[in-house]
């Protein structure tokens, strides 16, 4: 039974977080976790959102929810009057035996609310109204083993999201600006988005910007299939994408990083150079920045929620936001056991908290250049 094979995974984990040089087998364990017990099954699938019904969604500005969340050191937004939008799509929260996750599962949208939407939607709830749908989430192995299974369970949460999208547009004024942002299997998403429902429509002259953040997205694969959508060279671009992967200077790949994949979703074994805009400069380059002009990561996971100035630097180097890090990032156990699983210095599952403020503040920059010089129609 599906629960019992989750008690008995945490209680490994539990057991291997303890044991010392069991680094190996508490790998096993992680794989043994996420992946699939049986094959990619169409007749088996979890029931598909609704997304005129409201609990289709882990965010909308018109209720108080996970993305009205902040931290008393920053100024609150006031999503009822703000000017713009956000479509956010959240990163991989499922972690379970079937290929996709469901929406209606209170356990796991409360993971969803907590881990994802509440600690990096609410970046932006200072400038925009937020939206976040929940969708049949693709499990995590589409990602790091990919597989014929793994690219129908990413088509089918490409189908959800591109249904909430849809309902989203429908839904808002034509000419009001939006935002679209992501993380992880969210940005593998929202990409696909950008490239067939946005580029090469009229919504790309209402795109303030699309923050794709530690995603498989490559340089090359911007500039061949988004030549509408360019990369985001200064801090007051719009209409651009841009995104980053977050990782210390000796950091080693491990085997839960993630591939980047085909349409197929087969992986792609010469990527290239993975999409990489520093968040501290808001630059296409490789220029250093210190930490001293990080405006703050913010951990709202945390007890009590914190800001922390100063906390990461960044350069963008063949792809990677290589990031060194002031202290200690606060985690809870399932979160360690995480990083555990990740590796040393693997900074993907903060890479939105490491820069908040800086997101914060930036979306807010972009939204004014995008009021000055809104494109005509």
């Amino acid at each position: 039974m599906a629960w019992v094979r989750r008690m008995l995974v945490t209680l490994l984990f539990l057991t291997m977080a303890v044991v010392a040089g069991g680094a190996l087998f508490f790998n096993d364990l992680v794989r043994f976790a996420m992946t699939p017990s049986e094959r990619f099954d169409p007749a088996a699938l979890p029931a598909a959102p609704d997304y005129t019904q409201p609990a289709s969604w882990s965010a909308l500005p018109t209720r108080e929810d996970a993305a009205d969340a902040f931290v008393s050191a920053l100024p609150a937004g006031d999503q009822s009057k703000a000017a713009a939008d956000v479509f956010y799509v959240h990163p991989t929260t499922y972690v379970g035996s079937n290929w996709n996750g469901p929406i209606d599962s209170a356990r796991l949208n409360a993971d969803t609310d907590r881990v994802a939407t509440r600690i990096q939607a609410s970046a932006f709830n200072g400038c925009c109204a937020v939206y976040g749908p929940r969708y049949r989430q693709a499990n995590g192995m589409a990602f790091t083993q990919p597989s014929e299974d793994g690219g129908r369970a990413l088509d089918l949460a490409w189908t959800d999201v591109r249904a909430a999208f849809r309902h989203f547009v429908s839904t808002r004024d034509a000419q009001r600006p939006f935002i679209v942002a992501s993380h992880s299997q969210g940005s593998a998403l929202a990409y696909r988005l950008l490239r067939e429902e946005i580029a090469a429509t009229p919504l790309r002259n209402q795109l303030v910007a699309a923050y794709l953040i530690g995603g498989p997205i490559t340089e090359e694969m911007v500039a061949r299939e988004l030549p509408q959508v360019p990369v985001c060279a200064a801090p007051d671009d719009v209409g651009c994408v841009l995104g980053w992967h977050a990782r210390s200077a000796a950091y080693k790949p491990g085997p839960f990083e993630f591939r980047m994949l085909a349409a197929d979703g087969s992986a792609v074994e010469r990527p290239g150079a993975r999409l990489c805009v520093n968040p501290l400069s808001w630059r296409h380059d490789n220029v250093a920045v210190a930490a001293e002009q990080n405006s703050g990561a913010v951990f709202l996971d945390a007890d009590p929620p914190v800001l922390l100035p100063h906390f990461a630097s960044g350069r963008c180097m063949d792809g990677t936001l290589v990031t060194e890090l002031a202290g200690a990032v606060p985690r809870d156990l399932m979160g360690s056991l995480l990083d555990r699983a990740l590796g040393a210095g693997n900074w993907h599952p903060v890479e939105f908290q490491l820069f908040f403020a800086d997101i914060r503040r930036n979306a807010a920059v972009r939204l004014a250049a995008w009021q000055q010089h809104a494109p005509a129609n």
